[in-house]
């Protein structure tokens, strides 16, 4: 019996020590899976020394090489511990070795109250057919989240035989395939797997599509969002060819790949890279461990112009992003269109406001209208109520009545979001008097809402205050051109100077950046108005969109000029106050002085 028991504690023991040892080498497996990215830089390196630091790596684990840069520059991205990196940044060769970051896109989207934004000009004459211009050989690479091939911004009627001199390539997937490149996207790369959303080329967030359009999308006639800022959408270059490479996911953009995209890019041949992406301010690095810095260097020492966003940071100073000395870094202003959507009170007095509303309201005052603080609720303050904060509105009070929103101290809860709380309390309509967006037309969908700056609500107040039964309305959605002043630098816009350096002046130009309607992916079911199908066509805000229109300025200056140099080409731009005017063909006139 004794021996028995002993048998049993015995295998007992074993069991126990099998499975520590199984854990244990999981856990070894899983440090090994969890190794960081980083990536190793060495500038213009010998490939000697490029291969003697790769092979160390490669010889510890055959898997751990992410990319490898060997076209414009050298060095590499990989799985490491930290204390492999800190070994390999001692190395021969080795400029510095880095933690692959994650940057975002600079559209407004960041912040829920801005939601949309792109850039693609819209003339303000409704469905002005403008000539189809001969296609040019000039090339402009986007790094970016992809693109819709099917939108009608990227067809190639009348272009020319793709430019001789391309060595990219359509990488396939299964959503994506050679026939979706043609003689205007002629190169289509993506960085990335399935698992995080990258691998295909296919854009299924929107931005990438916007900012291309924006560039170089051919004219396109009756175009509009849902009946807004009807007219012919252009591309700053139609003539031009467009090579995407897609560096971002749902999940953000890896710096690594960002840089893969430029070590191809500069392979392939392009003419000008625009990058609407960029480092939040507060997390910028330096010039050795930027990846868009790095790959932007030798992109201009190769002769391609680079062209970045700001940011959209604004409007602290110092806030500016992408300032390296060789990149054009460009700001967002307004443009001389406004999406109003304006309230009508009961006495008749109608009070200017703005946002995208598809509004099933009738335009006279019938609609009982109340002001938050008259609705709160026992256990609310009369802040939180008078602003509208989750859970302090009666909804007995609420129900049925347009509510007016008080933030005019910016407590930090966005339009869209208020607009949600109004409307689970049973309310009508939002009226927000804020500062918040700025010009930046909020997209509300059929719920009626507008925002109304503080300067504009005393009117309201006054009204609330003079009746015991105020009623109003809001009205649906108008395009309003020649809109002034315009153009203003946009509020969420970086600003400088430049961080780098106190001789390095910051961003370099402004462009329109604020509601700008592009062409949009075609999947996307999401803010559909009632009755509507999807709109080809979106409405974004955002440095991400101002870049891509200097983008296809440059595109059209060095078509014109296709000996001059990147900074010549920045020089020409910069110099020239009327440039972004001035240096498109004429026929694009009218449509950038419609301010779209």
């Amino acid at each position: 019996m004794k021996e028995n028991k002993n048998y049993l504690v015995s295998l007992l023991l074993l069991f126990c020590c099998s499975v520590l040892l199984l854990c244990l080498a999981e856990s070894a497996d899983n440090d090994n899976n969890n190794d960081e990215v980083y990536i190793v830089y060495m500038g213009a390196a010998d490939s000697t020394d490029h291969a003697h630091v790769l092979n160390l790596v490669i010889r510890r684990n055959e898997k751990a090489l992410v990319h490898n840069y060997k076209h414009g520059f050298s060095g590499f991205a990989a799985r490491l511990t930290k204390e492999e990196a800190n070994s390999i940044a001692q190395k021969p060769g080795v400029v510095s070795v880095f933690p692959d970051p994650i940057l975002k896109l600079h559209t407004t989207r960041s912040w829920e109250f801005l939601k949309y934004q792109t850039h693609v000009k819209i003339d303000s004459r409704p469905n002005t057919a403008l000539p189809n211009s001969q296609s040019s050989d000039t090339i402009i690479g986007i790094l970016d989240t992809g693109i819709w091939p099917e939108a009608e911004s990227f067809v190639d009627t009348e272009m020319d035989a793709v430019p001789s001199r391309w060595k990219g390539t359509c990488m396939k997937s299964q959503d994506f395939n050679s026939s979706n490149c043609n003689r205007k996207i002629i190169g289509a790369r993506y960085y990335g797997d399935s698992d995080d959303g990258a691998g295909t080329v296919r854009d299924s967030i929107g931005h990438g599509t916007h900012v291309s359009s924006t560039a170089a999308g051919i004219n396109v006639a009756n175009a509009s969002y849902y009946g807004l800022a009807e007219g012919t959408a252009v591309g700053g270059s139609p003539q031009s060819r467009l090579a995407m490479y897609k560096v971002c996911s749902d999940f953000g953009c890896r710096g690594s790949a960002i840089l893969a995209a430029f070590d191809d890019a500069i392979n392939d041949g392009v003419d000008v890279l625009s990058l609407s992406l960029g480092s939040p301010s507060v997390l910028r690095p330096d010039l050795v461990s930027d990846p868009i810095s790095i790959g932007a260097f030798h992109a201009v020492e190769r002769g391609i112009v680079v062209v970045c966003s700001a940011g959209n940071d604004g409007p602290s100073l110092k806030t500016v992003v992408n300032d390296a000395p060789w990149i054009i870094t460009v700001a967002a202003t307004t443009i001389d269109r406004e999406f109003e959507s304006n309230l009508v009170l009961g006495n008749k007095k109608v009070v200017q406001g703005n946002s995208i509303n598809f509004s099933p309201l009738s335009k006279t005052p019938d609609y009982p209208f109340i002001y938050g603080l008259s609705a709160k609720t026992s256990t609310a303050t009369d802040s939180e109520a008078r602003q509208c904060h989750p859970n302090t509105l009666d909804e007995t009070k609420v129900k049925g009545k347009i509510v007016l929103c008080d933030g005019q101290n910016d407590d930090g809860f966005s339009t869209i979001g208020k607009a949600s709380v109004v409307s689970q309390a049973g309310g009508l309509g939002l009226v927000h008097v804020t500062e918040q967006g700025g010009s930046v037309a909020q997209f509300l969908g059929d719920f009626p809402a507008t925002t109304i700056s503080p300067k504009d609500s005393a009117p309201i107040f006054e009204y609330l205050n003079s009746t015991s039964n105020p009623v109003a309305t809001i009205l649906k959605t108008t395009t309003v051109i020649s809109y002034k002043p315009a153009p203003v630098v946009a509020y969420f816009s970086s600003r400088g100077p430049s961080t780098l350096s106190s001789n390095i002046l910051k961003p370099d130009i402004a462009a329109p950046g604020v509601n700008i309607v592009a062409a949009w992916i075609g999947n996307d079911a999401t803010n559909v108005p009632k009755g509507q199908n999807p709109s080809a066509y979106n409405v974004l805000s955002g440095t991400s969109m101002a870049c891509p229109h200097v983008s296809g300025l440059a595109a059209n200056v060095k078509s014109h000029n296709p000996t001059w140099t990147p900074s010549a080409i920045k020089s020409a731009i910069m110099t020239s106050e009327d440039c972004i005017y001035r240096c498109l063909p004429t026929w694009l006139e009218g449509v950038y002085d419609s301010g779209s």
